[in-house]
């Protein structure tokens, strides 16, 4: 099994370069981003409380911020969040902090968590004790939406559709939404209760 990706691995990332998975300028991650907020955007209007898993630089915290009354968005690396909180500045209902998840995963309630494109660098035991954290934070009726890349790759500990599969697996929440593209899965999560 892989090790875990730590708060090293992202913060020589961001060292080398200010946007290592090109969040402004890919096609792939525009399309993936209009997909994911096309898939949040009719289960309410707004949601009240959310939670984004993996920030890094800021661009889908932005476009995702018209949806939230309030919104908190964390990375693991002290970089991205320095860049993320310039990008984000005008915008007083979001903030930004540097917390590694799931050991400092903030208090609920969260009617809505995203995690896209994170819990891959996470092994199997990780992934799934932040989902239970993810669980217990959730608000009633909330959702949770994960989002992965599908191609393999050598360098994490899980690949995408691994981490759906253990996602499906091992939650209470019911999968009511899932969307297979050849480059990314995205599945969303509500809690019924």
């Amino acid at each position: 099994m892989r090790e875990r990706l730590g708060r090293e691995y992202f913060e020589d990332l961001y060292e080398a370069s200010p946007d290592p998975w090109g969040f402004e300028t890919s096609p792939y991650e525009r399309r993936k981003y209009e997909r994911t907020l096309s898939a949040l955007a009719p289960r309410r209007r707004t949601y009240h409380r959310a939670l984004e898993v993996g920030c890094s630089i800021g661009v889908f915290t932005a476009m995702l911020a018209p949806l939230c009354e309030e919104l908190l968005a964390v990375d693991v690396s002290e970089k991205a969040v320095a860049v993320a909180k310039e990008r984000l500045n005008n915008l007083p209902h979001v903030s930004v902090e540097r917390l590694t998840l799931p050991e400092e995963t903030p208090e609920g309630p969260f009617d809505l968590i995203v995690a896209s494109e994170v819990l891959y660098y996470w092994p199997q035991e990780v992934v799934l004790e932040a989902l239970r954290r993810f669980e217990g934070i959730l608000a009633p009726e909330g959702v949770l939406v994960a989002v992965h890349w599908r191609k393999e790759t050598r360098t994490y500990p899980l690949q995408g559709d691994e981490v759906h599969k253990l996602l499906v697996r091992h939650t209470r929440l019911a999968n009511v939404r899932t969307i297979k593209k050849p480059e990314y899965r995205l599945d969303v999560f509500c809690d019924v209760a």
